[in-house]
């Protein structure tokens, strides 16, 4: 039953604009000892090892569903945001929970990096229906992304027993374990893609698992090692989701399917945990940390991270206040309670109230501030769906291409694909009707393809058809990489 709310709940947050997470901890509060289902569940361990477990799968998901040549031109400056810019939010909101609200030092770092993550998950869902420049989105992306990993280190160690005498020792500590968790992922990444090329697994069914199962691994061993897991797996993830893997739509489908799972999972369990009465008097400090954070800190560490790069100012407005906190603060907040932190309650309370009501107001808000930036106003081609199963046998591979709404290659001649040769469009469906294509078949929007290949020219048919795709019949006249092509 509350799988079946929660998906229909979906329906309701995409309309109203409001990200999906506080439906979902809406679910759990009711469930809640508070609520109409009188539930007591008071487990900061368990919701601790549940929570981890659905930010990897969630992590995983976000990963495979990365597009690395949207992120390749802003890496450098989302790592510096990452990194750089979580340490300055880190010391900003610190600064203003110990001047403000009156936590002790400890606490009030705690509660600075617990709330210096942010999830991209939160922001594309109110975002989905406004188009953005690449470079906003592909920042948001990998930001979120990479800035769990040093986030987690932060928390881990200021919820330890002891002060933090030597920070360059915990800078040299988290430097070290983010290391080895981008090395780990990037080795299972790389191994796992080119084993799933190599091998003609006898179901279809059997690749997403696989390709979960690689992922989860990266997480195990960057873990195993004393490096940061949460980066292995979303760098393997990122790895296998670029690869061009054989069934990739369904592999991408169910990765969504298992994200949604942990999601609603996770949510409900952190809104059983919370006890609503207890909130009363942590409102107005989570409203203070959380006006320090969205208006001072925040923008500040955009601003000094993006410095070098030379990023429009409206891009620094909407990456600003597009900082939206989903489900990692809260997860976070459970460790100082695991670890027996002296206030770790109120640290939680506070928390929560931070991320509910500070996502209530900037995400309806999202959508008007890119539009009156005038970053939400430029569309762009929609891609190919292209779906790939190998042949082995043939040493051949079959692609299943989808041409969707607005995509060039609507109006375009079979013959005008100009298709490498050893590749050929063999049957379109059209209408839930199959017909062999001549060439001067003239394709639309909706069609569906089947282009059979030989083994070596399948990289470039693909190629070839995304360049129609996003370049129309004209698209590399001169050549295979022509106007598109690099999309």
């Amino acid at each position: 039953m509350v799988l079946l709310v929660a998906v229909a709940a979906v329906r309701i947050s995409s309309r109203s604009g409001l990200p999906s997470l506080l439906v979902y901890l809406g679910i759990g509060v009711l469930m809640g000892q508070d609520g109409i289902g009188e539930i007591h569940f008071n487990s900061a361990a368990v919701t601790q090892v549940m929570g981890y477990a659905a930010l990897v799968v969630i992590l995983a998901e976000g990963g495979l569903g990365t597009k690395w040549k949207e992120i390749r031109p802003v890496l450098p400056s989302a790592c510096v945001l990452a990194t750089f810019g979580v340490a300055v939010s880190v010391g900003v909101t610190a600064a203003g929970a110990h001047c403000l609200v009156g936590l002790e030092w400890r606490q009030a770092l705690i509660i600075g990096a617990v709330v210096s993550s942010t999830d991209a998950a939160a922001v594309f869902s109110v975002l989905r229906r406004v188009p953005l420049p690449a470079r906003v989105t592909g920042t948001l992306e990998a930001e979120s992304g990479f800035n769990d990993a040093p986030v987690v280190i932060l928390v881990v160690a200021f919820s330890t027993a002891g002060p933090v005498e030597h920070w360059w020792i915990l800078l040299g500590e988290i430097a070290l374990e983010l290391a080895i968790g981008a090395a780990i992922g990037v080795a299972v990444g790389w191994f796992g893609s080119w084993g799933l090329k190599h091998v003609a697994l006898p179901a279809s069914g059997l690749y997403p698992i696989a390709v979960m199962a690689i992922a989860v691994t990266a997480y195990a061993a960057g873990a195993l090692a004393h490096g940061s897991g949460f980066l292995a797996v979303y760098l393997a993830a990122m790895m296998l989701g670029n690869a061009k893997l054989p069934h990739w739509p369904a592999t991408r489908g169910f990765a969504e399917g298992l994200g949604w799972i942990a999601q609603i999972g996770m949510f409900v369990v952190l809104g059983l945990l919370v006890t609503p009465h207890e909130l009363g008097d942590d409102v107005v400090p989570a409203l203070l940390i959380g006006l320090m954070l969205t208006m001072v800190a925040r923008p500040l560490s955009v601003v000094l991270s993006l410095a070098p790069f030379r990023v429009p100012w409206q891009e620094q407005t909407l990456l600003s206040w597009a900082g939206l906190r989903g489900a990692v603060p809260i997860i976070l907040a459970t460790i100082p309670m695991v670890n027996g932190v002296t206030g770790s309650r109120r640290i939680f309370n506070i928390v929560f109230v931070l991320v509910v009501v500070y996502t209530l107001v900037q995400g309806p808000t999202l959508p008007w501030l890119a539009r009156t930036l005038r970053l939400g106003e430029q569309g762009e081609a929609s891609d190919l769906g292209i779906e790939s199963a190998p042949l082995e046998r043939l040493r051949g591979h079959l692609l299943s291409v989808s041409i969707p709404a607005g995509s060039r290659m609507h109006g375009v001649e079979v013959s005008e694909l100009r298709l490498p040769p050893g590749a050929a469009v063999t049957l379109v469906v059209r209408e839930e009707k199959s017909f062999v294509p001549l060439p001067s078949t003239v394709l639309r929007r909706g069609d569906e393809l089947l282009v059979v290949t030989t083994d070596p020219v399948r990289d470039a048919a693909e190629r070839r058809l995304r360049a129609v795709a996003h370049g129309g019949k004209l698209a590399g006249w001169l050549g295979m990489n022509g106007a598109g092509s690099s999309r």
